[in-house]
């Protein structure tokens, strides 16, 4: 049957490099507009948000596995005919931008202060336009298919507006106010910290236990920060404790100072920890601050903005680590230490961005109401309309959104969306739209900016043009799935969900939220330049390209749990690359393989019939795991299919007919053809480079990245062919075992006679059969010396001069005495009542698999040593 389909288009180099086929494909393909997605398009849409990474961030593992496993789903649906949006962007990335900028002023010996708030801001957009962004070009290197005529940035003018709309709406709706609470303040940053920006350690510290009052009045605490005792404003037991019954409702002396406190009874207190008294700081701890809005307790600030004491008396001024000594010192100079313990370790919170202690301060500062926000993200998880996936998660992510405490969104930073609010003379409040005019002479702006969460929760539809009614937003609203990491589920995805449901009548921005986990060593240790096994991805991809790194992260990506990855793992999966370049281009097109109307299935082969049945099973298989976004599997299934099946089978038995020309060869030339052809399509989303350029190059055509994605043809499905194809694959291994066993040499040919080949199934097959086997035929002189029955055939070989007998007898003679013990031990265990009574189903069924390895060794051996001629 004539081919009506392109005929390929050139030759391949005899080599696959990377680094000559990646960026100019990449840049063809922005070039041609592959990735930009039309809003007016008549095809279903299918959108997924990039995660924004910071404006000062470059591409880490975290990234390139999230973005190839992105990529892979957006490619995937493209190619299935879907209108396809991978929205990009960059966060500003508040603390971590002026702390760039600042150090940068700091060498040429100026601060912020010195420019000025809007000659430091005009600053911070110049060092963006020249130095922010280096990611962007990261990602073409790795093959993100993202629509860069669409590149947003959470501080440009169109997701400014967003951010003042939405803001101001909630201010009227009542659900963001200011007041005094408790936060997370880093002194050297001197800003609000959200719990994301907090990196906890277990670090050294003391632990000091501090007499308070005298006599039958004493009561004893414990603390790790003794400076904060300056702050403290009473004792707390827990009501129903016997110790303290007596003092509840009294008051102690605070020593080093001339107040007396409280002691008051609370039921946060554990009674059974420690001493089962508390000091109570409420301005600079979250959970004293509780108890002391229970029982209205004043709020001491002892330290300020830089964490330096501010209370009267001698450690005025003091740094608190400075404080911390002199007051232990001082405590200890007036016989009130009870208790020292030094190493003490203790989790301690600190600024991710200057590695700062945090210390948890009283601040007025503005927060989100978020109870019925939060209550509408949950119900549209409980009722169906958002999936979590894997559905494990669910019980992590209910359990943030249903005990949020209100979300502190202010930050004490000049870089950032300035929060819209203003001062009047008089004491007025006034909150101020995007549209609204500025109020004027005698008011004043807040100074404070938003917290850099506020606006990337807006990102799934502010990103899209809102809050103006745009025809992106009409077709791409809601995303189809978020794809992000579990370790972010409450920090972003919360977020997002709450202000897309409030903010778009009660849609959530996505129907699902796929999570995955995160990238560690080989050892599955968490990666870190710390502990010195921290990775930089460009590294790899130089030397084994984005397509190897692509598909080694994919192919660990098992939902919601961490991915292990080596070198070694990266170096697997070029060769992988390498193999698809040599059985395409060295092979296949070598041989005049190409892309055509098959033949009816009548004139195909055993072994084109069962190829193409493997593929199409793999095609539907493929499928199902990516729906599932079982991206692990998907990628394994592919890659046994393509080097277990096609190129370790296929291809070996495709050499005969190819070698016999005429109507044989045109036929496997197009099974060979329409399998690559499929292949390549099914493995783009993963490695595209390596596959548009074999693609490109079999077929002809444009580019497989508009390519149609292949579809399962269940009229393909052929058991008998493959179970044909199963017993030659195992009369060709065993021979194979056979010979190796014997120690011949791969290359060596051997004469063999295939008694009962003919009379069976596989009849067909015997000049597949002795070209894989590199079984010679039998000659006049032929004496077999080895006779194997496998699959209904005795498989004689001519052994002579190729085998020492009486060496060979003695090796499998040691090897089936040692199986021999292997089964004694088995049996053993197996039947001694008390290991099966108290050993765990797994370790009885281990030691059940190890006698059945060992019989089957047993089996193989002794049918070797028949086989061996008589001494």
């Amino acid at each position: 049957m004539t081919s009506t389909a392109p005929q390929p288009a050139e030759q391949l180099p005899s080599q696959y490099v990377p680094s000559e086929v990646e960026g100019v494909l990449y840049e063809r393909w922005v070039e041609r507009g592959y990735f930009e997605a039309d809003p007016a398009s008549d095809k279903q849409p299918y959108c997924i948000v990039i995660p924004p990474p910071n404006v000062t961030g470059s591409l880490h593992l975290g990234h390139a596995f999230e973005h190839t496993l992105i990529d892979a789903l957006v490619r995937r649906r493209r190619m299935q005919g879907y209108e396809a949006l991978w929205q990009p962007g960059m966060d500003h990335a508040g603390i971590a931008t002026q702390n760039v900028v600042e150090r940068e002023l700091a060498k040429e010996g100026l601060s912020r202060h010195d420019l000025g708030r809007e000659a430091f801001i005009e600053r911070v957009w110049q060092w963006k336009a020249e130095s922010g962004g280096r990611i962007l070009g990261q990602m073409r290197r790795l093959g993100d298919g993202v629509d860069w005529s669409r590149e947003r940035f959470t501080m440009d003018e169109g997701l400014s507006r967003a951010v003042q709309t939405h803001f101001k709406r909630l201010y009227d709706d009542g659900l963001i106010y200011r007041a005094e609470r408790i936060i997370n303040w880093c002194p050297r940053c001197r800003t609000a910290l959200s719990d994301i920006e907090v990196e906890h350690t277990d670090d050294d510290g003391e632990l000091i236990s501090i007499r308070y009052g005298d006599g039958d009045e004493s009561i004893v605490v414990a603390t790790t920060r003794a400076e904060t005792m300056l702050g403290d404003t009473a004792v707390a037991v827990h009501p129903e404790d016997e110790r303290y019954q007596h003092l509840i409702g009294r008051t102690v002396v605070l020593p080093l100072t001339d107040r007396r406190i409280p002691v008051v009874a609370d039921e946060h207190v554990d009674p059974a920890f420690g001493t089962g008294a508390v000091k109570v700081t409420p301005a600079h701890d979250p959970n004293d601050f509780e108890i002391g809005q229970r029982h209205g307790l004043p709020n001491i600030v002892m330290m300020d903005e830089s964490a330096r004491v501010t209370v009267h008396g001698p450690f005025e001024g003091m740094d608190r680590y400075e404080a911390r000594p002199a007051v232990v010192a001082a405590l200890r100079a007036e016989g009130r230490i009870v208790a020292e313990k030094r190493p003490y370790v203790h989790a301690v919170g600190h600024c991710s961005r200057c590695g700062t202690t945090v210390e948890p301060r009283l601040s007025l500062q503005w927060f989100v109401d978020v109870a019925p926000l939060a209550k509408a993200a949950g119900d549209a998880v409980r009722d169906g309309r958002v999936q979590i996936h894997p559905k494990e998660l669910e019980s992590r992510y209910f359990g943030w959104v249903d005990n949020m405490h209100d979300w502190c969104i202010s930050r004490q930073l000049w870089w950032g969306h300035r929060i819209p609010v203003w001062y009047g003379p008089d004491g007025e409040v006034r909150c101020v739209g995007p549209d609204d005019e500025r109020p004027g002479e005698g008011w004043t702006q807040d100074p404070d900016v938003l917290d850099t969460w506020f606006s990337s929760g807006l990102w799934p539809f502010s990103t899209l043009g809102w809050p103006d009614k745009t025809p992106s937003l009409e077709k791409f609203y809601p995303n189809s799935v978020l794809v992000t990491g579990y370790d972010i589920l409450f920090f972003w995805v919360v977020r997002m969900m709450m202000f897309g449901i409030y903010a778009m009548d009660g849609e959530p921005p996505f129907t699902t939220v796929a999570l995955h986990g995160m990238v560690r060593d080989k050892f599955g240790k968490k990666m870190s330049k710390s502990f010195g096994n921290a990775v930089d991805p460009l590294e790899w991809m130089d030397a084994y390209g984005s397509d190897a790194l692509r598909f080694t992260l994919a192919r660990g990506a098992n939902p919601g749990t961490d991915v292990p990855i080596g070198e070694e793992w990266v170096q697997g999966s070029r060769n992988f690359c390498t193999k698809l370049w040599q059985v395409t281009g060295g092979f296949a097109l070598r041989n005049g393989a190409r892309v055509g109307d098959l033949p009816d299935a009548a004139e195909l082969s055993a072994a084109d019939r069962w190829i193409l049945s493997r593929l199409h099973a793999t095609i539907a298989e493929v499928d199902g795991y990516y729906e599932d976004y079982q991206f692990a599997k998907a990628v394994d299934a592919l890659y046994h299919f393509a080097w277990d099946e096609l190129c370790d089978w296929y291809v070996e038995l495709a050499k005969v007919p190819l070698a016999h020309g005429g109507r044989e060869a045109e036929v496997t030339q197009l099974v060979l053809g329409h399998v690559l052809d499929r292949l390549l399509r099914l493995l783009h989303p993963v490695v595209p480079f390596v596959t548009e350029a074999l693609w490109t190059a079999l077929t002809g055509g444009e580019s497989i990245v508009i390519a149609e994605w292949p579809a399962a043809d269940l009229r393909w499905d052929d058991p008998a062919a493959e179970a044909e194809v199963a017993e030659l694959q195992r009369l060709v291994t065993e021979v194979r075992r056979f010979r190796s066993d014997q120690g011949l040499k791969p290359g060596q040919r051997v004469p063999a006679r295939l008694a009962g080949l003919s009379e069976g199934a596989l009849a067909a097959h015997e000049e597949a059969v002795r070209s894989l086997t590199r079984l010679a035929e039998a000659g006049e002189e032929f004496s077999a010396s080895a006779a194997l029955p496998i699959a209904g055939v005795v498989v004689e070989l001519d052994l002579r001069g190729s085998v020492d007998f009486a060496k060979e007898r003695a090796r499998l003679e040691k090897d089936l005495a040692a199986a021999e013990t292997e089964r004694s031990k088995a049996l053993g265990k197996l039947g001694n009542e008390a290991f099966l009574g108290k050993a765990p189903p797994p370790v009885v069924d281990k030691v059940k698999a190890q006698l059945a390895a060992a019989e089957a060794d047993i089996e193989r051996i002794e049918a070797q040593l028949a086989s061996l001629p008589s001494a």
